[in-house]
């Protein structure tokens, strides 16, 4: 069992829905990720996503887009974000970690180094964006594997059950259902469409499922929290950390009553339902 399995069992057995916040690492600056993570765990945060800076983050919209440049500004690497997560569990050694990113960093460090870097360094999970289960079914997810990282893989509002089925068949500790035919931050949720998708991935495997792209509030988080088993937020997070400029402390505060807020909109919901 990983990390990331212990968590959705424990919250099964509580009949509560894993709250995932993503944030960039080294954004605003290196110096705030580190505190960024505690605060959010410490809000409610079941599950931290980090993202992995890059130059053409073909999933994002602007707004994490803009993210990354400001951490490669300050020159963040996969290296410096595999320390920002050593030096985050000198105080936290329980809350799961996924890095969220692209396969070049990781290709240009070396599959089987990164692997094992990023293990020692206390990851639990690893989703790559550009990497589709065709590309990632040898030394890729072996290479994870084999050091217990988990390898996420991402579910298309499009994917057919064939593509599903393999899909859940390589992955492990979750999938990743993208709610949204576009980047993130992008358009509106339909919540029914995201009910009735998550009912076909439910037949087709029984790993948890979490679901990003688009929740931007409370209200939605809680919506999805009806269906989903994990609800993902990122881009709301990424525009108060943008407008809060060098203010640290007023970043802090926001991030976590925003994801506060969400955490006691998705218990609220889930009491009535699960």
């Amino acid at each position: 069992m990983s990390r990331i399995s212990d968590i959705f069992s424990a919250l099964q057995t509580q009949g509560k829905t894993a709250l995932i916040p993503f944030i960039t690492a080294g954004d605003p600056d290196p110096q705030m990720t580190v505190t960024l993570m505690h605060a959010m765990v410490k809000a409610g945060a079941d599950i931290i996503e980090l993202g992995v800076p890059f130059s053409d983050p073909m999933a994002e919209g602007p707004v994490i887009q803009r993210a990354c440049e400001r951490a490669l500004r300050h020159h963040v690497s996969l290296r410096g974000v595999l320390d920002m997560v050593i030096r985050f569990r000198l105080q936290d050694t329980i809350t799961p970690v996924v890095l969220m990113g692209y396969l070049n960093p990781v290709e240009v460090m070396g599959v089987t180094t990164f692997a094992s870097l990023a293990s020692q360094a206390g990851v639990d999970g690893v989703i790559t964006v550009d990497c589709p289960p065709e590309e990632a079914g040898g030394e890729y997810t072996s290479a994870l594997q084999n050091e217990g990282l988990d390898p996420i893989f991402l579910i298309a509002p499009t994917s057919t059950p064939e593509r599903i089925t393999m899909i859940s068949a390589m992955a492990s500790g979750f999938v990743y259902y993208v709610s949204l035919k576009g980047v993130t931050g992008a358009a509106s949720l339909d919540v029914q469409s995201v009910e009735n998708k998550l009912a076909q991935i439910r037949s087709l495997t029984s790993m948890p499922i979490g679901v990003g792209f688009g929740i931007k509030d409370a209200a939605t988080a809680a919506c999805i929290a009806r269906v989903a088993d994990a609800v993902v937020v990122g881009s709301a997070l990424i525009s108060i950390i943008e407008k809060a400029g060098d203010d640290h402390g007023r970043l802090v505060e926001q991030v976590s009553d925003l994801l506060s807020g969400m955490r006691a909109a998705i218990d609220g919901e889930t009491a009535d339902i699960k």
